[in-house]
């Protein structure tokens, strides 16, 4: 590293430190963002602005978060949330990636099946809920394929358009080699379908909680979508608030950790 600081040239040193510098800024302006939308919610619910009993309030979350953890609820119902979307997440990115593969070695099944899944795509699966549960049970298994059926078509068709956009040339300089299709799939497509395969990660976060916060609130009896769920019926908002605050931390942190993924995959690749 002090090799490498040595050759750089103070111009190149100025503009990394302008980069640290710009980065650490920005940083600073989202935290103070943050807590100036706190403050003002806190103070408009004090002063009167806004009914605090219809949107509750920075320190009513922090009272009921306390209630939470102190009856031994808080991570009880964080923890099965967490839980159904991360195998929900899983199996939705592995079985599409597996499914995408499939297409790509097939290509005639692939065209048939491609009108099927943009259907199936299109189509709101939440309405298929009420099928879910009655096949499958009002478990976690049913919140777990709800958040599965949510993400694998996604996965499908953009694992597959990325499999696609691999440059042509490559797969024709490996041909020229001699390479089998199974070398082909390993050694370009692939490698170079990572990105993609990552972009659709990023997608899976988000739908993968869409579909167990649904799945929580038709059948759940604990988690977070059950808690907004029972905040509303008997008219707790800081229960529903409360839910909505830790899905949200939930949520980036899950994204945070495909993001710390995708950079080990660039270093990985370079």
């Amino acid at each position: 590293m002090q090799v490498k600081d040595a050759a750089m040239s103070p111009e190149h040193r100025a503009y990394l430190r302008s980069l640290r510098r710009k980065r650490r800024n920005i940083a600073a302006a989202r935290v103070l963002l943050l807590v100036a939308l706190l403050l003002l919610w806190e103070v408009g619910a004090n002063l009167g602005w806004v009914n605090p009993f219809i949107t509750s309030q920075p320190s009513g979350i922090v009272r009921t978060i306390a209630n939470l953890y102190r009856d031994g609820e808080l991570f009880r119902h964080i923890g099965v949330t967490v839980y159904e979307t991360v195998v929900g997440f899983t199996l939705g990115t592995l079985l599409g990636t597996a499914i995408a593969v499939v297409l790509w070695w097939w290509e005639g099944l692939a065209k048939v099946l491609e009108p099927y899944l943009v259907v199936l795509n299109s189509l709101p699966k939440i309405s298929l809920g009420p099928i879910i549960i009655v096949w499958i049970g009002s478990g976690s298994a049913a919140i777990i394929v709800m958040a599965l059926l949510v993400s694998v078509v996604v996965t499908i068709l953009g694992v597959y358009s990325g499999f696609a956009q691999v440059h042509p040339d490559r797969i024709k300089l490996l041909r020229s080699f001699g390479a089998s299709k199974g070398q082909i799939l390993l050694k370009a497509i692939l490698p170079g379908s990572i990105p993609t395969v990552v972009s659709a990660l990023k997608i899976n976060v988000g739908l993968s909680w869409v579909g167990v916060i649904v799945g929580e609130f038709l059948v759940s009896k604990a988690g977070l979508g059950y808690l907004a769920v029972y905040g509303g019926q008997v008219f707790r908002l800081n229960l529903v608030m409360t839910s909505v605050i830790i899905l949200a931390i939930a949520a980036a942190l899950m994204y945070q950790a495909v993001v710390f993924l995708e950079k080990l995959f660039t270093r990985w690749q370079q």
